[in-house]
């Protein structure tokens, strides 16, 4: 018998399988992973995460395979560059709001220490347990200071989806094999 998944789960897209069953919910607090994150989050805006699951090698590649120093210099250049990949998605608004965040991103790590020690400060290093939400009082919270630093695209929605995604909160269904209570 297969193992039951969440409804969210595409089983017909076997690297949306794998991201469900190896990745998201799992904690990993990485800092460069947790860049890498808020930059395909913040390309999910509108879309699907599926769309950005797929195109999440292409995204590595065009954006150097996330690395946080070269992104924060990107010029008009790499930006037009990037506007003709068709591997990605090619929103200028986002693209340009993702050099954006890596510079804010970093001058939070100088500030905390890492990216991960500023999220503490919202979560006291514990795991959320919740199921059907889009938002919390938690997303909220960060979101609104990530904006009051001045990123883009980390609306609360987004950020309760980034959350979930890093393992911060877990919200696996009910029937899938993965649920868990804390």
């Amino acid at each position: 018998m297969d193992k039951i998944r969440c409804k969210w789960c595409n089983l017909k897209n076997e690297l949306y399988v794998k991201y469900h069953d190896e990745e998201w919910g799992i904690p990993n607090f990485d800092d460069k992973y947790l860049f890498e994150m808020l930059i395909l989050e913040a390309f999910q805006a509108g879309l699907s995460w599926e769309c950005v699951l797929n195109k999440r090698e292409a995204f590595k590649k065009a954006f150097d395979n996330f690395d946080i120093d070269k992104i924060c210099n990107y010029d008009e250049k790499k930006i037009e560059e990037l506007l003709i990949d068709k591997g990605i998605i090619r929103n200028k608004l986002k693209i340009k709001a993702s050099i954006n965040n890596a510079k804010i991103f970093k001058e939070i790590q100088k500030e905390y220490g890492s990216f991960y020690k500023y999220l503490r400060t919202f979560t006291n290093d514990k795991i959320v347990y919740e199921i059907g939400k889009t938002t919390s009082k938690l997303s909220d919270e960060i979101s609104k200071d990530l904006q009051k630093r001045g990123m883009k695209f980390v609306g609360s929605t987004i950020i309760y989806s980034y959350l979930q995604a890093i393992g911060v909160i877990y919200s696996h269904d009910k029937e899938c094999f993965m649920y868990r209570k804390n």
